[in-house]
């Protein structure tokens, strides 16, 4: 009797020993859990904050900011009288003056070609694409002059008829190593900033990539081109596709969306509108708000250009399996998903 009581006693011991570490292994996964949650609700705050962020400075006029105790206003799109010394211009007609500010491979080139096609408007291209115009902060506001003064004669000018002068100016050409200069020079001659920017990094990424295959491929008979004029064109491009190093993509898609985020921190406080090339594919009347935004009569604006890379990304991307699964849970998970 005494062994049996013994025994069962010894059960129970076990028993309450059994149950002490299930509590515990529940506390622990509880806790697990819990932490979980609090890292996605966090990580998602601070998506919504920026995302709110972009949302607020969207198609937002600021009139006045104070920065380095200067006040910069803005209400209105000024007017100027350019005097050139390379050509006489024979007009009397005042302009405005204007900044396309983007990123490679976002499509800025099929927008600026569109406001192109407006008779009152002359946007002269990538010219800091030439380092010397950007070698040092004299020589950019020498370029800058030239430029808004009509003495830089480009492609695209339009000397007597245009009433809105700018070009296209990308965030890696001197524009983020001078920013307090660059911004008081624009306040002082009255820029319009338009920035244009693309929602989806990560087909950015992959135009990118595309681009820099067909620099040495040259697969269109032996030449090189950034943008195309024919779907067939269009379709031979697309077939090249990119593989992603997936090790340093989340680190890359970061860094592209800090340096977005502090330009227009940089240039917030000037007259500016922001329009995405996604929203100016889905809906073209995007373009009305633009020639409202420079002042300018409502004309049909076109473009020969032909978009390259179509549906979904997973098409054109190599590795796009390591790619989804390096993205998937991610902050980057919705630049996997559009479709356009």
């Amino acid at each position: 009797m005494a062994e049996f009581v013994h025994f069962v006693y010894k059960v129970a011991i076990i028993i309450r020993s059994r149950k002490k570490r299930l509590r515990v292994l529940k506390l622990l996964v509880l806790i697990c859990a819990i932490v979980y949650v609090i890292y996605i609700y966090s990580t998602y705050l601070k998506r919504i904050c920026i995302e709110k962020k972009r949302e607020f400075l969207e198609f937002q006029v600021i009139k006045t900011f104070h920065y380095n105790n200067v006040i910069y206003q803005s209400p209105i799109a000024h007017l100027h009288q350019p005097k050139p010394k390379t050509f006489n211009r024979y007009t009397r007609k005042p302009v405005r003056l204007f900044v396309i500010m983007s990123m490679q491979r976002s499509g800025s080139g099929w927008f600026e070609s569109l406001l192109n096609s407006h008779m009152n408007i002359s946007s002269n291209g990538e010219i800091f694409g030439q380092k010397k115009r950007r070698q040092n902060l004299t020589s950019i506001i020498n370029t800058l002059d030239r430029v808004y003064n009509m003495d830089l004669i480009t492609s695209s000018s339009k000397n007597d008829c245009s009433a809105a002068i700018g070009f296209k100016w990308m965030l890696n050409q001197g524009l983020m190593e001078h920013p307090k200069e660059i911004l008081d020079y624009f306040s002082k001659r009255g820029v319009s900033v338009i920035f244009f920017l693309r929602r989806n990094i990560m087909r950015r990424l992959v135009s990118i990539l595309a681009n820099s295959f067909d620099k040495d491929a040259r697969v269109l008979n032996g030449i090189h081109v950034s943008h195309v004029h024919s779907h067939g064109e269009a379709l031979l491009l697309s077939r090249f596709k990119p593989t992603i190093n997936v090790t340093s993509l989340k680190s890359d898609l970061g860094k592209i969306e800090s340096t977005v985020m502090k330009a227009l921190e940089y240039f917030n406080c000037t007259r500016h509108i922001i329009v995405y090339y996604e929203d100016l594919i889905k809906n073209p009347y995007k373009l009305t708000q633009v020639e409202d935004f420079l002042k300018l009569p409502r004309m049909k604006l076109s473009s020969r250009q032909v978009k390259i890379h179509k549906g979904p990304l997973s098409g054109h991307i190599n590795n796009w399996k390591d790619v989804n699964n390096t993205l998937f849970g991610t902050t980057y998970e919705r630049y996997l998903k559009s479709d356009y």
